[in-house]
This record gives structure tokens, sequence and C-alpha cells, in this order.
């Protein structure tokens, strides 16, 4: 009897293994099958075209669509839409520049860099920090577009445009610092392999977190064997060193780098007492960024063992930069929060002024919050680009998709892991300024373009310069631009023109 039973577990574990195995290959098989599914839902439109670009007639070939990326076992795991455009008549391809360009957020799609300044395309809007009107929107053309001089691919990540994760694998697996850095990154490599651009001198262009995403895949792109040497990367309206912009308990570096941006919106909105006495605003900047740097971080570096002299100087120091009333300085204990300013500057008219762009306007029902209720800077322009990306991809590039767009993802910041570092401790503030100085010592050919608006309260110019200051980046591969404008400062149309121009210079000077 036992050896029977000895018999029937044999036979029984048997069984079971087989049905095992046979699970697990039929488990494969289903993978495969979800990963060949996906991959044949993959949608791409190519269209061709023709403009005008600095004065250059271009005919050109889109092809916006769906990338598929795979892991190491083959698995589909995101699905990266993008929008490339390629000059075509193009014999050597080792010529001609690649522009990976997207936005930031993190949780913006590439809508505002495609459709304001880098695209053949430009939503029209007023130039002089005006609310647009509501539909219908004016598509122009942009003669600006670096289109004549180089190829551009507009990147949604992951959970913004219509970027998605792909079979088991869910939102978050990329949505963090280095998540995003390496998944934007394979697909870098897997474009320049699909298009034969390895040897393409290659650049990255990002705005506002945008920044901190570029000198993160310069990291990823260029550090260890089987690297991508970059040609270079623009950087506008930066933040690549956060301890320069968060306003937490501690940190004193904040109210040091966000004053010459007060000083220049309480310039702008005329709330000076002897404005004239400074020929202009560049005068009027060089002396703030002076008293910042020296009696300023002096002040706040001594805390409780500043002294009543070297306190009233800095009192009436900031009284004459910013505009604000002498008692509401003294009641931030000479420490102004960005968000305090926007509303505080221009109470007394009942306005408030925007975080983006401070050139910007807006009312409230309700003044005498510490704080102003919405950026008017950011509903004032919101409509207008999230009609006019959907437009001009359904009717221009015949792309026909009902799924919504995703212009900013709250689900992607809200969920956004913030570490790089292998811990909190290790990494302190988030800082990419270090892989960027690295990166111009390891190769001789990475550059680095800076555009700043005086009137950003969200990524400030003077943040950006010290960043620049530190980490070893080296000046003369560093060029850095300023435009009387905010965030997005090719809203404005002079500085639209100004940072093509200086941004198509950049180019042609790394050929």
């Amino acid at each position: 009897m036992k050896q029977y039973t000895f018999i029937f577990c044999i036979v029984l574990l048997a069984f079971f293994a087989h049905n095992a195995t046979a699970n697990e290959r039929a488990n494969e098989r289903a993978n495969e099958r979800a990963s060949k599914a996906a991959s044949a839902a993959a949608q791409m439109s190519k269209t061709t075209h023709k403009g005008v670009f600095n004065g250059q007639k271009v005919d050109y070939e889109v092809q916006s669509g769906d990338t598929h990326l795979v892991d190491k076992e083959g698995k589909a795991k995101a699905s990266i839409f993008s929008t490339a455009y390629f000059r075509t008549g193009i014999k050597d391809l080792s010529k001609r520049p690649i522009l990976f360009v997207f936005n930031g957020g993190p949780g913006s799609s590439s809508v505002w860099l495609h459709m304001g300044v880098f695209g053949p395309k430009l939503v029209e809007l007023p130039s002089n920090a005006e609310a647009v009107r509501a539909a219908p929107f004016s598509l122009i053309d942009n003669p600006h577009s670096l289109l004549d001089i180089a190829d551009m691919v507009f990147i949604d990540p992951v959970g913004t445009g219509y970027s998605k994760p792909l079979g088991e694998y869910k939102g978050k697996d990329f949505w963090g610092v280095k998540e995003d850095a390496v998944i934007m990154s394979e697909f870098v490599r897997t474009f320049i392999t699909q298009h034969e651009r390895w040897n393409s001198p290659k650049y990255l262009a990002g705005e506002s977190y945008g920044t901190t995403r570029a000198g993160a895949m310069v990291k990823e792109l260029q550090e260890g064997w089987g690297s991508i040497d970059l040609n270079g990367v623009f950087l506008i309206s930066s933040i690549i060193d956060f301890q320069t912009g968060d306003f937490t308990a501690g940190n004193d570096i904040p109210f040091m780098t966000f004053l010459p941006t007060y000083a220049a919106t309480a310039w702008y909105h005329d709330v000076l007492e002897n404005k004239q006495q400074w020929a202009s605003i560049e005068v009027f900047l060089d002396d703030v960024r002076r008293f910042a740097l020296n009696e300023y971080t002096t002040f706040l570096f001594k805390g409780e063992l500043a002294t009543e002299q070297e306190t009233e100087h800095v009192l009436n120091k900031l009284h004459q930069f910013t505009g604000l009333s002498k008692q509401y300085i003294k009641n931030t204990n000479m420490r102004i929060n960005e968000f305090y300013f926007m509303k505080e500057l221009l109470r007394d008219r009942g306005q408030v002024v925007g975080r983006l762009d401070s050139r910007y306007l807006g009312t409230e029902t309700n003044n005498v919050e510490a704080t102003f209720d919405d950026d008017p800077s950011g509903y004032a322009i919101d409509g207008a680009y999230t009609a006019a990306i959907q437009y001009y991809l359904a009717k221009d590039l015949k792309v026909k998709r009902l799924e919504p767009y995703n212009i900013l993802s709250g689900d992607v910041f809200s969920n956004w892991n913030w570490l790089y570092g292998s811990s909190p401790r290790q990494q302190g503030f988030l800082n990419v300024t270090p892989y960027l100085a690295k990166a111009q010592h390891q190769n001789k050919d990475f550059r680095i373009f800076v555009a700043n608006g005086y009137y950003d309260l969200a990524t400030p110019f003077f943040a950006t310069e010290h960043s620049m200051n530190h980490h070893g980046i080296i000046k003369e591969k560093l060029t850095m631009k300023y435009y009387p404008a905010g965030h997005m400062m090719y809203i404005h149309h002079p500085s639209l023109k100004q940072l093509a121009k200086d941004m198509r210079e950049f180019v042609l000077q790394g050929r």
C-alpha cells in the first residue's frame, strides 16, 4: 500500500509540476500576445508640410505617434507619444542637429515649447500680459522655428499627452526624478536607433522642471560605458538646484535668490519710490544683486546675531527694492515668501501678480488672504494652449484620438518621487547642477544655454545664476540670456524673436 501511495504522490507531483510548467508557458504566451497586441496598437501618423523659417523655405515631414518601450524581458512597459519634425532632402544626417524637447511640471506635456517657440506653428497670444479670450484661437505660422537648422522631437512623459504605462506597469513606475530620467533617456536611445541618428549632433531642451529632467538625463545618457555624448542642453526658465527655490524652514537662500525678481516685478508695476535714479532695469537689478549677495546674505546667515543697525539697513533696502511697506517687511522677519509677495505687492489696488509671469494681473473675491487663489498668468493662457495643440494634432497632423490629451496631470505631480540619491539624507535638496558640470568636464563639446525671464517668480533668474556660480560649471561653455518677460518668455513677442535668434546662434556655434 505504501508503494502505491508513494507512486501516487510522485504522479501527483509530476501532475502539479506539469501543470505549473504549462501555466507558466501559458502565462508567457499570454504576455507575449499582450506585448504584441500593445505593439500592434501603437499609432503613428506621417504628414508632409512646407514652411518658411528664418527666411528659408523648408520641406519637412512630421511623425506624430507612439513609441512602445519594452523591459529587459521584452514586455511592453511604456508608450511614449512624440511629435518629430524632419527636414526632408538632407543627405548627410551627421551634420543635422536633432533636439529632444520637453516641458516640466512634473506632469506637463510638451505643448508649451511645442506651440510656443520651437514648433512650426504658434498659438497667437497677446504680447503685453493680457488674458486671452475664449475660442476661437488663432494658430499661426512660426517664422522663428529652428526647423531650418535642426530636426526636433517633442516628447510627452508618461502620464502626459497620450503617453501611458503598458501591461503590468503603472504610472508610479515612471513618476520620479530617476524613474523619469531613465525612461526618457531610453526613449532617446530607441529613437536615434530607429531613425539612424546616432551620429547626429544631439541636444536636450527643457523648460522649468524640464531643466531638472535635462540634468538628470545628461547623467543617464553620458555617464558610463555605452554612453551618448550630447552636444548641449537648452535650459529655459531653469530650476536645477532646489535649495535656491524651496521656501522650507531653515533654508534662507531663496529669500536672497528671489529678491531681484521681486524687485523687477515692483519696477514693472511702477511701485518703487525714486525709480528714476536708475537708468534702466538692468542697472537697477545690478544694484539689487549686489545687495542680495552682500549685506542681505550676511544678515540672513547671522540670524539673531544681526545688529539693530544692520537690521535697519536691510529693512530700508528691502523697502526700496520691493516697494513693500516697512511694517509688512518687519512682519516677515525680513524674509519675503514668493506666494505672500504676489498677493501683497498690489493689495492696495485689489490686484495680485502672476507667479509664472509677474507682468500678469488678476483680481480675487477676497483681498484679505495671505496668498492668492490661482495664478493669473496660468489661467490667462491655459485654455488657448489646450485647444491649440488638440486642434493642430487632429487637423494638421492627422492624429485622430478620442482619449484626452493630458496637458497637465495632477496625478503625476502628486505621486512624484523626488528622491534621486540613495537616501533623503544623502541627497538633501535635489540638485542636478553637478551632473551638468561633470558633463562639461568629460565632454569638451558639451555646452549649456540658459534662458531667463526677469518676471519669472517660479524659477527666478538669480537662483539660476547662483546655481551656475557653483559646482564647477565651466563659464566658457555657458551662455546666459535674459528677456523682459516671465517663465514662458516667448509669450512676449519681442522676447520670442530674440530667444529664437539666441538659440539659433547657439546651435550654429556648435557646428
